[in-house]
């Protein structure tokens, strides 16, 4: 559940047009010329479509970061040091906005569907049937369905869907989706740790979004995983990320009155600043209270750096700051830009190496003209370890798993600090730390 825990808070109409390098692309076989084998498969270039949340009045810009990121993985990826194309053609990225409407997000669904190899890196929180993906026809015109390997998926029927591979693996476990209640994913490996080192005495405020109900259902999944290790709750507020700072004031209110200890905020940054600013105002400025938050791993923090020293955050990603402790990472930062590298970016460009990956795959099978829709959902399927070179968490991609590892790192001073493990570029991935919890979610 580390990576995603980022919750939904979420930019640009681009096409990324790169040059293949002259020599054979990754799993090329130099005696094979390449065809045109598939609905946006052409002799010289394999379309992908980013079907993304970005231009919209709620939340304007929200998943740019998610296209940002896969036209920097497509960028590297037709580069020298990223092989030179994949299949021996060029990665085209076409962005179809879905603007937070569920009819732009199916739009865009049946757009790519007729023009596109894959969906690589979709985030529309609203896209609310995948029949149009499912049933999507390939070149031979077998409903095969089109590929999604999804960057943030959070509603059920996407989360599911047999054509669905997230980098980002969803919380619930789809075998049980239809029963009461339901059995999640979580990963408890923050909660233990904390837990260790405060004297097995944690308790407090774990705050939870009711913007749209699945983010609702994912963050409750998060705070009962915490409820699970051994946190206990003296309170679950349920708020819009809308809310002013004023509705924080009963809630800091009761943390005094129960002398809470700490506090899990799995809303905004935002929400989490506005919750800390109430706190400050009210007198709760222990140094020794626990903080923690889902989404504060950002460099925006700094605008409220006094107000948020101290802030414990746990990440699925190795921090920015450690770029040379791993060459994914370093790509990462090189081709997306220090002034763009966010969480969405991350998961854009890992859902791009997680597509390479899948059609590397399919080439060394099949060959460059086995470049179908059919062989890369098997690849897919067959995608079990997948952690982009040691930039992120293990995920089993084929298999919907999320990963057991995860990393804890602190708002101090001004800085990102890592906590635990201690050493750059590691993650904790203890077995123990994934666990499976019942709740009730759906319906």
């Amino acid at each position: 559940m580390t990576r995603s825990r980022t919750l939904l808070v979420v930019v640009g109409l681009v096409v990324a047009l790169v040059g293949i390098n002259a020599l054979p692309a990754r799993g090329q076989s130099t005696g094979e010329k390449p065809k045109a084998t598939e609905v946006g498969v052409t002799p010289t270039e394999i379309h992908i479509a980013v079907v993304a949340d970005v231009d919209n009045p709620f939340a304007p810009g929200l998943f740019q970061g998610i296209v940002d990121g896969v036209r920097a993985g497509a960028k590297y990826l037709n580069s020298k040091e990223g092989g030179g194309g994949l299949a021996g053609r060029k990665l085209v990225v076409d962005f179809l906005d879905s603007k937070l409407n569920p009819n732009e997000a199916r739009n865009g669904v049946i757009t790519a569907c007729q023009n596109d190899f894959a969906l690589v890196g979709t985030s529309a929180l609203f896209l609310s049937t995948v029949d149009d993906m499912v049933g999507c026809k390939d070149q031979a015109g077998a409903a095969t369905g089109v590929p999604d390997v999804a960057a943030i998926v959070t509603g059920v029927p996407e989360s599911c869907s047999p054509v669905t591979f997230p980098v980002n693996p969803p919380q619930l476990i789809c075998s049980t989706k239809d029963q009461h209640p339901q059995t999640y994913y979580g990963n408890q490996g923050d909660a233990k740790y904390l837990l260790k080192t405060h004297k097995n005495d944690l308790h407090g405020a774990l705050l939870v979004s009711n913007d749209t109900k699945d983010a609702q259902r994912g963050a409750t999944a998060i705070i009962d995983t915490a409820i699970n290790a051994g946190i206990k709750a003296d309170q679950k507020p349920v708020l819009s990320g809308r809310d002013p700072q004023s509705a924080y004031t009963p809630i800091v209110n009761q943390m005094k009155s129960d002398g809470s200890n700490y506090s899990l905020t799995t809303m905004a940054l935002s929400n989490a600043e506005e919750l800390r600013s109430e706190a400050q105002l009210q007198g709760l400025t222990d140094p020794n209270f626990v903080w923690e938050c889902t989404t504060c791993y950002d460099k925006a923090i700094a605008d409220h750096a006094d107000v948020m020293n101290g802030t414990y955050m746990t990440l699925g990603y190795l921090p920015f700051e450690e770029a040379k402790s791993n060459p994914t990472l370093t790509n990462f930062v090189k081709y997306v830009g220090k002034a763009k590298a966010n969480g969405f970016s991350v998961y854009g460009w890992t859902s791009a190496l997680e597509f390479a990956d899948a059609v590397n795959a399919a080439v060394k099978s099949k060959g460059v003209n086995g470049v179908t829709r059919a062989n890369l959902l098997e690849s897919l399927k067959g995608l079990r370890d997948f952690d982009a070179g040691g930039m992120i968490a293990t995920v089993n991609i084929g298999q919907k798993i999320p990963s057991s590892c995860f990393l804890l790192e602190q708002y101090e001073n001004k800085k990102f600090v890592r906590i635990f493990p201690k050493k750059a570029g590691t993650f904790d991935c203890t077995a123990s730390n994934r666990v499976k919890i019942k709740a009730d979610l759906i319906g």
